[in-house]
């Protein structure tokens, strides 16, 4: 991620997951932070940072 555009990308595709509430993204430090109800499949948030056009290379 390299700009606002970039944040927001990742946001909306992160957005769409089931159960999420919130998504973080800031370019300045690549971090992105999610808020979901339930526990995230790492499958699924691959998919939508893919179908963002990035790649997720970690998690805290």
């Amino acid at each position: 991620m390299t700009c606002g555009h970039c944040e927001g990308a990742i946001s909306s595709e992160l957005s769409e997951l089931p159960g999420v509430t919130s998504v973080t993204a800031v370019a300045a430090t690549g971090r992105v932070t999610v808020v979901s109800e339930a526990p995230l499949d790492e499958t699924a948030v691959r998919e939508a940072v893919d179908e963002a056009g990035y790649e997720l290379v970690g998690q805290a």
